[in-house]
């Protein structure tokens, strides 16, 4: 049963969610954003619910998920002020080493649409959910190692930050053109470069700042409660 569930997992991130937003890039433009970014967000929970309903996930680390999103998007509050500059993309890394990458992609996805209540929904939003979602599913496969190598942490942090940047241009290239435009792409991609720089530079920061703290409260709540030990 479970290569069953982890292909259906696979499935999911890797081609229903992006599909549900790119097509509401391409075919809704502005249009019914509210809508997709609830697909997104169901989506994003379908395989803890699945893991909930089959009793392999236990309502205590769907309450752990629900503090871990609430704390990414209150740190996203806080750096307001700060442009370019959250730690969600960190606390999704984190999330992900040390809880996996189902719990990961959740906390990443839902931090972006619960933070938007605050900095605004539009259609961005799915784009955004995608991309912090991947960020920590990715994250969550490569556990191993980057729990094992601070510096793979941070490069992972920083190459997180150009994901995210380069996968948000898309949709602002698909919202100027209609279509998606390769010379737009790039020149977006190019006038973006110090926004960039500061979302890798403030991943290697948070990731350094927070990774250990966060990462040894994570490890504890695992061995204290046996939580999330299907992961390990």
């Amino acid at each position: 049963m479970k290569p069953i569930k982890e292909g259906a997992t696979f499935a999911l991130v890797l081609a229903a969610i992006p599909l549900v937003a790119v097509l509401g890039a391409f075919v809704f433009r502005e249009r019914f954003y509210s809508w997709l970014s609830l697909c997104v967000a169901v989506f994003s929970c379908i395989p803890l619910f699945y893991s909930f309903e089959r009793k392999e996930t236990r309502s205590e680390e769907l309450t752990v998920i629900a503090v871990l999103v609430a704390l990414s998007a209150a740190g996203r509050f806080v750096f307001a002020w700060i442009p370019a500059f959250k730690p969600i993309t960190a606390i999704t890394v984190i999330v992900a080493v040390w809880l996996g990458k189902e719990a990961g992609f959740a906390v990443g996805s839902l931090s972006a649409v619960i933070s938007n209540f605050y900095f605004g929904q539009g259609p961005w939003t799915p784009f955004q959910m995608l991309s912090w979602g991947l960020i920590g599913f990715f994250a969550g496969l490569l556990s191993r190692p980057l729990k094992k190598s601070k510096i793979l942490l941070c490069i992972y942090g920083a190459l997180a930050g150009v994901f995210y940047s380069l996968a948000l241009d898309i949709w602002t290239t698909v919202w100027a053109e209609g279509t998606f435009s390769l010379a737009r792409y790039l020149s977006l991609a190019l006038a973006a470069l110090p926004t960039t720089a500061s979302y890798s530079v403030s991943n290697v920061i948070f990731l350094l700042l927070l990774a250990e703290p966060i990462g040894f409260k994570l490890a504890r709540i695992k061995k204290k409660f046996g939580l999330f030990m299907k992961e390990v």
